[in-house]
């Protein structure tokens, strides 16, 4: 399992999971278990500027 090292910069984070979503990742969880954060310390770095996971989409929105 490779590790991906996320910022903690709200507007950095928000670029770099969406974009490993898009690209790389099927869901939320692998991407969490990739990078050391997990689901609930991302979604509540982009819940502090406004975003939240839609599953449906794979992405913040």
């Amino acid at each position: 399992m490779s590790s991906l090292d996320l910022p903690r910069d709200p507007a950095m984070l928000l670029s770099v999971v969406n974009m490993q979503l898009r690209d790389k990742e099927p869901n939320l969880e692998m991407l969490a278990g990739k990078s050391g954060m997990s689901v609930d310390e991302i979604k509540q770095i982009l819940g502090s500027i406004g975003y939240e996971y839609d599953p449906e989409s794979n992405t913040f929105v």
